[in-house]
């Protein structure tokens, strides 16, 4: 008898009622009940990235740029650069990374008036990997301190390291050593003539139109050489640099532009060096300060302005600091 039960229990179900554990009505009603709670957490997962992205994109790196966050200017022919380049946020400044080229395509970031007192912070003697870049992901070809040495470039910052530490503080100092924010430069262009115009900027400029807005960064040949090693990062065959102050009693921005290239000798007179946006942006591929009103973008970008920074002779042929 015992064992006809037994039989007939299985005959009937695991639970002797008739169901299966697959097809019992608790045990369905329980699944259900599972994934409705797992949509629900991935709609509000959803819901918290639509609002975190919206945030960081027109929020918090608005903050950081001057009328628009530097973009490509043609989709068609840079598509390539724009899905391989990356915006990164820090305390002090924001740049635009190539991961194709193991280099930044811009550096943003604002100079504030000299504090009356600004304590000399140590320069970190070791430049960090930056683990936001995919290419850290992957180990291999993470970009390092060791990639430069010995390679006949310096380690050149877009986002300076002195502007910043006095300006910012320490951590925000700490994160212009990042390799996301460097970039190969020639050392005469380096420890002068780029070192001249870093401290133009953080002296004279800052003097008389702080806060002001500045926008760096290399520009490359269609077919770039790259330093020593596996890891391709390219070398550029120059540097541009833009000064965007606000103007008031709605007049357009001041702006002064500049581009420097690899084989610049250190002391000769800056204005050589003048150019307008419009220039910049034929050569990089770039489109600054695109929501600006039309007429007001196409006016500013095509001056060359230097009395409006008090640009002068004398400030031209400031000699190096080393």
């Amino acid at each position: 008898m015992a064992r006809w039960r037994r039989w007939r229990r299985r005959r009937r179900g695991n639970n002797g009622n008739g169901f299966t554990s697959a097809n019992h009505p608790t045990k369905s009603k329980t699944k259900l009940a599972r994934l409705k709670t797992y949509a629900k957490v991935a709609g509000v997962s959803a819901l918290a990235a639509s609002v975190w992205y919206a945030v960081e994109t027109q929020v918090l790196r608005s903050s950081m740029s001057f009328e628009g966050t530097p973009k490509h200017r043609d989709f068609d022919t840079d598509w390539l650069d724009q899905l391989t380049t990356r915006v990164f946020r820090n305390d002090a400044y924001m740049v635009g990374y190539s991961e194709k080229l193991g280099n930044p395509l811009w550096v943003t970031y604002q100079v504030l008036p000299k504090p009356e007192f600004s304590p000399r912070l140590p320069r970190p003697s070791q430049f960090q990997s930056d683990w936001r870049s995919t290419r850290c992901w992957f180990v291999l070809p993470c970009i390092e301190h060791d990639d430069y040495t010995e390679s006949g470039y310096d380690r050149g910052h877009l986002a300076p390291n002195h502007v910043i530490a006095s300006r910012y503080g320490q951590e925000a100092q700490i994160e212009t050593f990042l390799m996301t924010n460097i970039t190969p430069q020639a050392p005469n262009l380096n420890r002068r003539a780029w070192q001249r115009l870093e401290e133009i900027a953080a002296n004279h400029f800052a003097d008389r139109y702080a806060p002001f807005t500045v926008v760096t960064g290399p520009i490359f040949d269609d077919k770039p050489k790259h330093l020593p090693g596996y890891k391709l990062i390219a070398i550029p065959k120059g540097f541009y640099k833009i000064f965007i102050r606000e103007s008031k009693n709605g007049e357009p921005p001041k702006v002064l532009a500049f581009v420097m290239p690899q084989t610049a000798l250190g002391n000769e007179d800056l204005s050589q060096y003048l150019v307008s946006v419009r220039d910049i942006e034929e050569q990089t591929g770039l489109d600054f300060m695109h929501e600006l009103d039309d007429g007001v973008e196409a006016y500013v970008e095509t001056l060359i302005d230097p009395q409006s920074w008090d640009f002068n002779e004398d400030i031209a042929n400031q000699s190096a600091r080393y």
